[in-house]
């Protein structure tokens, strides 16, 4: 039995930050590089991509790239063998249309999907990498998945744990996995059920405090209490990697042993979205006294 994961150390409406803007208004997304024009909409978003983007309605393919401030999507990494559909669109999960990771064997099998943060750098001290995930219902000896924040330029292969953060469920040697997190210390138990997070979902806010630093919010969409915890990393962060090592799945629409993700985003602190709205009334003081 090939070890994917290292056991953890023991010890619908989601919501963005946008600026709805009148006629004549729609000129202070200029204030900031960092923000982009939608359709009615001035956007904090640094990088956004959800998988009711049209680019997916044929599917979800390696080298596919909607939205922007992301790199093409790789399933590089992912089990060649047993043959089978490993990645693919679901619309039955409690999150509506996701993307989704099947896995086709429950002793070798590894579905891996991976992109770029496109921000130079990768993700900057004080931006937000927010995304929403259904994990698996359904649990398996020494199965489990995981997402890693990584410095590279490509997907973990199997058993490569290594990132500078990683959030994980892993069954080993317990009825009750719960969400485990790895940074630049031991690996942290958190008091939050995997079992909990597959009801409705959940939103994970991971957000750089500075160079070394962070603070990460895992939110269960069934209204059950949010975890939070500050640690420490060894950066940059410029690559998003999901995997999962788990049960057959009999299908993309198998939400019992399915790993589903419904969209993600950056988007800068509060502070950075005062400074746009400070821009913003300048803007506006600039045109009353023309």
């Amino acid at each position: 039995m090939r070890s994917h994961f290292r056991p953890p150390s023991l010890g619908k409406t989601t919501m963005r930050s946008h600026f709805r803007i009148g006629s004549g208004v729609a000129m202070a997304c200029a204030v900031s590089g960092a923000t982009a024009m939608m359709t009615g909409i001035c956007s904090a978003q640094i990088a956004y991509d959800t998988a009711t983007d049209p680019t997916y309605s044929g599917g979800w393919l390696a080298g596919q790239n909607a939205g922007y401030g992301f790199g093409a999507w790789s399933f590089n990494g992912t089990d060649p063998t047993p043959a089978g559909q490993y990645q693919g669109m679901s619309s039955s999960s409690p999150l509506g249309t996701a993307w989704t990771l099947l896995n086709q064997s429950s002793t070798t099998g590894l579905a891996n999907a991976g992109r770029a943060i496109l921000e130079p750098g990768g993700l900057q001290v004080g931006q937000t990498f927010e995304t929403v995930i259904e994990n698996p219902v359904g649990y398996h000896f020494y199965g489990g998945f995981d997402i890693l924040f990584n410095n590279a330029t490509d997907n973990n292969a199997a058993g490569n744990n290594a990132a500078a953060i990683r959030v994980s469920e892993f069954n080993y040697y317990t009825s009750y996995p719960y969400w485990n997190i790895n940074d630049a210390n031991p690996g942290i138990t958190t008091t939050l059920s995997s079992a909990t997070t597959a009801v409705a979902g959940m939103k994970l806010d991971l957000t750089l405090t500075s160079a070394t630093a962070y603070s990460l919010t895992l939110t269960p969409l069934n209204g059950a209490t949010a975890y939070s915890q500050s640690g420490t990393y060894a950066g940059p962060i410029n690559w998003v990697n999901f995997r999962l090592f788990d049960g057959v799945s009999s299908g993309p629409n198998d939400v019992t042993d399915n790993f589903g993700i419904s969209y993600m985003e950056i988007v800068p602190e509060p502070a950075s979205l005062a400074l746009i709205g400070l821009g913003l009334g300048g803007l506006l003081f600039l045109r009353r006294r023309k």
